[in-house]
Parts: C-alpha cells; structure tokens; sequence
C-alpha cells in the first residue's frame, strides 16, 4: 500500500516523546503532572444542569457555525473583554476547540503563492504544534522565529528581510505566550499590525491565555486593531472556555474576524467540520456570558504565582509570568533536567525542546523546562519546593 509523504518526516509530538523519555524509569516519589495545560480547577457547577436541561438536543444535528445564543454570548464577551463591536452572525464563529480553528482558518485563508512565490508562514519558536502542522498542509514554507529572553520572549517579526516579508501569507503569534508567559503590549501590536498591513499579511492572534493574568488584563490584538483603523480582515482572533473556564473538555472556541475571512472559513466548515453538540453550545453560552467564576479561577492562580516567586525567590534566570500558568524554568539540558526530575521526586515536567524546533543547541528550548501550575495550590507549593531542591539546589 502507497502512503503519503507530506506528514513523514514530522517529529514526534511533544507528549509521546516524553512518556518515551521517562516511562521506562521509575518516579522517585508521589507523582505530580506538570506536563500538559489542562487545568484542574473546579469549573462552574451549574454547567452540568444547563447541558442536562439540553439534552434533548442530542437528538438533532447541531448548527455547524454556532447557535445564534453561543455567536451572540461570543460577541458580548468580545464587546466587554475588548472594546470591539463584532456582529454575530458574520464576524464570528464557534469551534470545537481552538486547534482546530488554528488548522482549518490556515487552510481557508493561505493563498496558494504570494507575489509569485511559495508562501511563508511566521511560527514563534517555541510554539503550538498545530501552527507547523497547518503550515505544511497548505504547502506554505514555516518560518520559525526564535523567542527568547533577547526578544522579550516573543518573536521579532521587525528584523525579518523584506524579501520574505513580501511572501508571507500568515503570521501567528500566541500572547499571553505559552510557555513563556509573556504578553504583547500595545506598541508590539501596533508594529506588529502595522507590519502586517505593509506587507499584506494576515495576524492569526492565538490569545487563549488572556484571561489568566496578576492583575491588568493582557491587551488583545482586536483592540489595537480598531485603534489603528487596520483592515478588518488583518486579525483573526481565537479563545476559548479551556484556559478561561477550567473546560477543556467541552471544546468551546472561538474564531473572530472581518466577515470575509468568516466567510471563507465557514464555507470550509460546512464540508470538513465537527460543530459542538448542542447541549454543550447551550452550556457554552451561558459559560461565555458569565464573569464571576473566572474572577475566582484568576485568583487561583495569581495565588500560584505568589507560590512560584517564593519557591524560586533568589533562583538565577527565574522569569515571574505575566500571564498564563506556566513556568518556563532555565536548565542545563531540559530532557536531562526532567529525567532526573521524575526519577528523584516523581514531578513530571516538559522538556523545553519538545515545543519548539531545532537541532541542539539551536533549539531556543532547550535549556528549558515547562512546568504547567494547573494543580492545587498545596500541591503546587510542595512540587515546586521538591524541583527547585531538585534541580537548583544540589
């Protein structure tokens, strides 16, 4: 039988590879997953009774773009959050989770060549996994730009030669960034859109983080967009509940943009999307419309905050987050760090390289571990005291 080439040659994902590096081994304590972005706190109680009131809806195919309830609970959230007006029923669309909304606006929106040339995609580096695998599947070439603390841990799109900015169809950029946690400010966003607009590019701003913050919220691409006057059709924005709500599992995203980008994206939906069910939109809804419990979450995590500085206090290199909830800690080698790691106290970390591309020390991973503060704060606490007496204090 005949395979295809176009995906052989792609490393093996983050998570694979590390149960590959430490499964093997032993944990030498309690074990505590800091690996995955997968948040453990409670999410709304209320949630189940609203899916359980719905649940007729099961019995029927749900809306592919979203139902007028969720569009609308979206749009308001974008208007509170943002400051941007965005109308429902053409600027904004619901996803089953934001990767694949990260996938497919790719493949809706990235023009076969660019000025007569193959189109270039912008990747920060380290980065969401989707980004590269997107990039590929349109046949654009993915550019990785190195984020590291020398750029503020953000890419520097303004150093790039004008050759390949002339080419480039799509440039994503994650802010609050995972894993650094750091966050675009408003001049970032405005050389970035102003970039953007001089080259005739397109902004996929990935701001799933943006709501887990210490205490001003993380200014969004939108935002600066409609200061500036820029093209509606320059920003495409994605969030969800996952981060925001602790409900990954629900799948609820977002994707807002000018209304012929939505355009083109839903006329691909209509053939290769899985819309959320119905009952789970319904929840979704009233989820996006309410604000308290996300208060209470951000707080939990403004404690773990508090929890890292103290752990880390005095730990040369340690970077306090902006925003998001990981750590991205310095190290000598991130596999070697997250081996001896597992095997001494049986605290499970990612290894820096395993999010981002390159050989070596060309890796700007490398020297890094993240470690994803999604448990509770006592565990926190005593998982962050075993690393650092693990790792820095021997």
């Amino acid at each position: 039988m005949n395979f295809p080439d176009r995906f052989a040659n792609l490393p093996a994902y983050a998570f694979p590879r590390l149960r590959a590096l430490l499964d093997h081994h032993a944990p030498g304590g309690d074990v505590v997953h800091m690996t995955i972005g997968e948040p453990k706190h409670q999410f709304p109680q209320w949630v189940t009774d609203v899916i359980v009131e719905n649940a007729a809806g099961f019995n029927s195919y749900p809306p592919n773009d979203g139902s007028d309830d969720l569009r609308g609970a979206m749009a308001g959230w974008i208007s509170n959050r943002y400051g941007v007006t965005m109308d429902p029923a053409t600027q904004i669309m619901a996803l089953n989770g934001t990767r694949e909304g990260l996938y497919n606006a790719a493949m809706a929106l990235c023009p076969e060549t660019k000025n007569g040339e193959t189109p270039a995609i912008l990747i920060p580096n380290p980065f969401y996994q989707v980004y590269m695998v997107a990039s590929l599947s349109v046949a654009a070439e993915p550019v990785f730009l190195s984020a590291t603390a020398a750029t503020g841990h953000l890419p520097d799109y303004e150093s790039l030669p004008v050759e390949l900015l002339q080419r480039t169809a799509i440039a994503y950029i994650c802010s609050p960034a995972n894993p650094q946690g750091a966050v675009a400010d408003r001049v970032y966003w405005q050389r970035l859109i102003a970039l953007a607009e001089k080259h005739d590019f397109c902004i996929f701003a990935d701001e799933c983080y943006s709501e887990i913050y210490r205490d001003a919220p993380p200014l969004g691409a939108l935002t600066v967009a409609q200061e500036m006057g820029a093209d509606p059709e320059r920003v495409v924005l994605f969030n969800s509940l996952s981060k925001r709500s602790n409900l990954p599992g629900l799948r609820s995203g977002l994707i807002a943009s000018g209304p012929e980008n939505i355009k083109r994206i839903k006329q691909l939906r209509a053939y290769s999307g899985a819309p959320l069910p119905g009952p789970l939109q319904a929840a979704a809804a009233k989820v996006w419309a309410d604000e308290a419990h996300v208060v209470e979450n951000r707080a939990l995590y403004v404690e773990k905050y508090t929890i890292a500085d103290e752990v880390f206090a005095g730990l040369d290199g340690y970077v306090s987050p902006h925003a998001g909830f990981f750590l991205w800690l310095p190290v000598a080698d991130g596999e070697d760090a997250a081996l001896k790691l597992w095997q001494q106290t049986g605290v499970r970390v990612l290894p820096g390289a395993y999010l981002a591309q390159g050989s070596g020390d060309e890796n700007p991973g490398k020297g890094y571990i993240r470690v994803a503060l999604v448990a509770a704060p006592e565990v926190t606490r005593e998982a962050l005291s075993r690393l650092r007496r693990c790792l820095y204090d021997d």
